[in-house]
């Protein structure tokens, strides 16, 4: 993917957004915005929403939320709170969009979403359920569970005393802007009771939600709890599967994701594959 950037007004001052477009010449087929994990970037994702773009026929919008990849780091003095996440649902995203002409009211992207990015794309579909085609999760954290908080502090030993974060700094510009904006606010106290369970009960668009058996962030509970509460939900549970179903059994995913996209959306089959008669 060939990054671009675009400018946004965020918290009263300018920040960039790294971005890239997959397939833009496919209108007018559904158009699928990537949003990453707590660590993630556009890079991380590697050549997977490329991969789904092409099986399912659509466009894709892939993007560094700020702190993260080559978007604008976190300022020296920025210290995340409890409704971070909120705030990149409800205030970055639609900026985003705007910025780069995606008008969800007309457009109706489908959101995608890994781990961190999985629970804004939640958010987003529940307070703006007209913009929102359907909604992709995978690991999606609605409530905090012991053992992510177990695994992120194991994680900030790692920072300290590995080459983490020499290997983040692959694809970050800043990875201390990057690690401890996500880790800080996931080990503080007051994070502890962050839960969007409430708010899920609006959502009205499709919904597929994906956990690794071997997920070591979040156990079942998180996808199985938006069941419970979103009888629309479709849920896809892989075994030799951690926190990453994209990396760890990308063609499982792929398989199930495609015709749950290609059915919501209404898309003929592709070439190769005959219409039903």
């Amino acid at each position: 993917m060939e990054p671009a950037f675009v400018d946004i007004d965020w918290a009263g001052r300018t920040v960039r957004i790294e971005h890239a477009w997959i397939a833009p010449e496919r209108t007018p087929a559904p158009l699928v915005v990537f949003l990453h994990e707590g660590l993630g970037s556009l890079s991380m994702w590697k050549d997977f929403p490329q991969r789904l773009c092409e099986a399912a026929g659509c466009r894709g919008l892939v993007y560094s939320r700020p702190a993260y990849g080559r978007s604008t780091p976190r300022a020296k003095d920025e210290a995340w709170k409890p409704d971070f996440m909120h705030r990149q649902a409800l205030e970055v995203l639609p900026a985003f969009l705007q910025a780069v002409g995606v008008d969800p009211t007309q457009d109706r992207p489908w959101l995608f979403g890994h781990s961190d990015g999985g629970s804004i794309s939640l958010i987003a579909a529940a307070r703006h359920t007209a913009w929102w085609a359907g909604v992709i999760v995978l690991a999606p954290h609605i409530l905090v569970e012991e053992l992510s908080v177990t695994s992120i502090a194991q994680a900030r030993e790692a920072y300290r005393s590995t080459d983490l974060p020499r290997r983040l700094a692959r694809y970050h510009d800043d990875p201390d802007s990057a690690f401890w904006g996500w880790n800080d606010i996931w080990l503080h106290p007051d994070f502890r009771a962050w839960s969007i369970e409430a708010e899920l009960s609006t959502i009205t668009c499709p919904v597929l939600a994906v956990q690794g058996l071997d997920d070591e962030y979040g156990t079942l509970e998180q996808i199985r709890g938006i069941a419970q509460r979103l009888p629309q939900t479709e849920l896809l549970e892989l075994p030799d599967c951690g926190h990453s179903p994209h990396r760890d059994q990308p063609e499982a995913l792929i398989a199930k994701v495609r015709p749950f996209l290609m059915h919501h959306a209404h898309l003929p089959p592709p070439h190769d594959e005959p219409a039903a008669q």
